[in-house]
């Protein structure tokens, strides 16, 4: 008898990372214990879900049941492994969906997934944990854009980016003031709300965190040293940042970034793994903002903290999935 669990790894989607979730698909499929899960990838683009079969090809998906039809055999899946960056994966849709069909699934609720992805909110909720919070201001595509209160308000240079993005597509440092309208362009290219921030000059870590019925994974921090001008596109996909973990910090201040990640994950009810990114001033630690679909290619930072903590990705990847069927059933 077969009681190996069918595991649905969601990739690609809609955002300009869809190819970095297919990296991590795959990277996933082969941490995945082969004696407890049966691994299959399923690409999302827009409506169209296909089934990426290593003997039969592209296979559709039929998402009134979310089952396969594979040579007249239907193929249902116990559990859905949410791999994709941006929407649908990260913004509560996809969550959606699988509470429909009630199948269980590895990240956080519809609620949790559709704040954490919109910036600004998702600011407004963690505030409440007492972390530090660059000032910000939101702008809708069409609205009254005046350049001057802006730049009286946060100073130079400012971040500019995508308010609903799962990417660090869309992203600019700004530093002079004609480059401003140029940047919040180029964001709203990405997304119809952006969000601007004052620029916090400092030191950059980021933590995972993975919480479950019977325990509870906060990681070593890791430092993450940019080579270009920010942790952007390029510092995060084409290695050119170092990332240090355990970061060479004093033990106070671990702690500190530990405790609030901890708190984050409580204050916005997250489930599965996620990575919290700071900036820290001195002795002030800011909250930058939360993946909750981090990326999961070797060289990604969620490994570099399981492996810093003696453990490793298949036992880590089973604790996700158990997880996700025990929250099921609840």
């Amino acid at each position: 008898m077969n009681t190996k669990l069918n595991i649905a790894i969601m990739a690609g989607g809609n955002s300009s990372e869809a190819n970095i979730s297919m990296r991590s698909a795959t990277q996933i499929a082969g941490w995945l214990d082969p004696e407890k899960f049966n691994a299959y990838k399923i690409l999302v683009k827009g409506s169209n879900w296909t089934l990426e079969h290593p003997e039969k090809g592209s296979l559709p998906v039929d998402k009134n049941d979310f089952t396969v039809n594979i040579d007249g055999s239907k193929l249902s899946f116990h559990c859905a492994l949410i791999a994709i960056h941006g929407t649908p994966g990260e913004n509560g849709l996809l969550q959606a969906y699988f509470e429909l069909q009630q199948i269980p699934y590895t990240t956080g609720g519809v609620m949790n997934a559709a704040v954490t992805f919109n910036k600004f909110y998702c600011k407004e909720l963690v505030r409440d944990t007492g972390i530090n919070l660059a000032k910000g201001i939101l702008l809708t595509r069409g609205g009254q854009i005046d350049l001057e209160q802006i730049i009286d308000t946060l100073g130079l240079p400012i971040f500019v980016k995508p308010n609903e993005s799962g990417s660090s597509y869309g992203v600019s440092k700004v530093k002079q003031a004609a480059d401003l309208m140029p940047a919040i362009e180029k964001a709203f290219a990405e997304d119809r709300t952006i969000i601007l921030e004052e620029f916090i000059p400092g030191r950059e870590f980021t933590c995972g965190v993975f919480k479950h019925r019977n325990g509870e994974m906060v990681m070593p921090v890791t430092e993450i040293v940019p080579e270009t001008e920010f942790f952007d596109y390029e510092a995060k996909y084409q290695n050119k940042s170092k990332e240090i973990t355990p970061a060479p910090i004093p033990e106070k201040l671990t702690t500190a970034i530990q405790q609030y990640t901890s708190k984050i994950y409580d204050r916005l009810q997250c489930h599965g793994v996620v990575r919290v990114d700071y900036i820290v001033k001195g002795e002030d630690i800011y909250f930058l903002e939360i993946n909750t679909v981090p990326g999961m290619s070797e060289a990604s930072i969620i490994p570099q903290q399981v492996k810093a903590m003696g453990g490793n990705m298949r036992e880590f990847f089973t604790l996700i999935v158990e997880d996700a069927m025990q929250r099921s059933r609840v």
